[in-house]
């Protein structure tokens, strides 16, 4: 099959950012696109054909993917009803219906874990927030909803019985709020013949208030014992699953030198935006390798690296302007990408800076000054 990939045609469910990096990816491959998104204007409008659809619609999705020879995903909200009707049509589905179906809940995200000796945090599931009062010896702990939460969204901590009142009146997990030395993600990959590769452990910062990565330092800065660990999980995780495609493990590091999975992604991840120039073969590059049959690509560090996500800050709402971009492109070893989004608002994921450095103290300055420097306001 895989002489043959460049005549066929990859869809994409999801046009933004990630999309926007996979298209990037394939064109050094000859690879042919056809994008489905519900924003004529997303990150991927201008750079392959593209469908203005939603990715929820049994019928949009369906008829989109008749179109096209391989179809995968950029985000995990999408109709797995109509992939798996495609299945069963012949088309060939990465990852697999079932697998993004799993993962869409965080329900059965967590009890995949349990049902496969996966390390995790002890959690029980609640079906509103009253069922969390039987669970109050359990706090502190952190409720996440079953479906639809994405980039910090759907995620409260409950500390003490007072903090019930900001708990999720829906389907969703009581997780045990575990403390922990460090946040760290190993991306891997397998493809249908069932080679397994993954990426050195990354170090993830999380913003204080959105919830979502703020910037990570590539290798992680853990002992040998413990990226050994958390790659055999990673790696577990995906022959558990069986999937075809690219999964983000997201883990925490504890005290007591534990790790054990937070979430899943069965996707290319923000976790992994530094390996376009800081390791031999991107994630984008990764995914499209695996989903196409390709061997794996080399996932070796290049250097050692940081990523910044570029968010829009708050106060700001608008046609997006960037300050400080002259500044931080004065120095070597620093790469902006910007995705495509004319608009900005609070938080909002506007780009990315890799920062690639062979000494890490002036890694950690660099970070911090692009941190500083460029912003992104109205």
């Amino acid at each position: 099959m895989s002489s043959f990939y460049q005549n066929q045609k990859v869809g994409v469910l999801g046009g933004g950012q990630l999309g926007r990096m996979l298209v990037q990816a394939g064109i050094d491959f000859n690879i042919n696109f056809q994008i489905l998104d519900p924003d004529a204007q997303c990150p991927c409008s201008q750079l392959a054909p593209f469908t203005v659809g939603k990715l929820t619609d049994y019928q949009s999705v369906l008829d989109f993917g008749k179109t096209c020879d391989v179809i995968t995903i950029e985000i995990e909200n999408v109709n797995t009803q109509a992939l798996k009707e495609l299945v069963r049509a012949g088309k060939k589905v990465f990852p697999q219906p079932e697998i993004i179906e799993l993962i869409q809940d965080k329900r059965t995200q967590k009890q995949f874990f349990l049902q496969h000796q996966i390390p995790t945090a002890p959690f029980w599931l609640v079906n509103n927030k009253n069922e969390i009062i039987q669970h109050l010896d359990f706090l502190p702990a952190v409720n996440k909803l079953g479906r639809e939460g994405y980039d910090g969204r759907g995620v409260q901590i409950i500390r003490q019985e007072k903090d019930i009142s900001l708990a999720f009146d829906a389907p969703g997990v009581l997780e045990k709020l575990i403390s922990f030395d460090k946040e760290i993600s190993v991306i891997v990959s397998r493809n249908e013949q069932g080679q397994v590769s993954s990426y050195p452990a990354v170090e993830m910062v999380f913003h204080p208030e959105a919830n979502l990565v703020e910037y990570l330092f590539s290798p992680a800065q853990i002992n040998e014992q413990l990226a050994s660990k958390a790659d055999s999980i990673a790696r577990q995780v995906i022959d558990s699953l069986g999937m075809v495609g690219l999964l983000a493990v997201e883990m925490f590091v504890t005290a007591e030198g534990d790790v054990l999975v937070n979430e899943i992604a069965p996707r290319p991840h923000n976790s992994g935006h530094q390996t376009i120039e800081a390791n031999i073969t991107s994630q984008y590059e990764q995914h499209l390798r695996a989903i196409l049959g390709l061997p794996a690509g080399d996932t070796s560090v290049i250097a050692p690296s940081a990523m910044v996500n570029l968010l829009g800050e708050e106060g700001f709402s608008g046609l997006a302007r960037y300050e400080g971009l002259e500044e931080v492109l004065t120095y070597p070893g620093i790469h902006v990408h910007l995705y495509g989004k004319k608009m900005t608002k609070p938080f909002r994921k506007m780009g990315h800076v890799t920062i690639v450095d062979t000494d890490l103290a002036s890694l950690k300055k660099k970070a911090n000054f692009v941190k500083q420097t460029l912003k992104v306001k109205a």
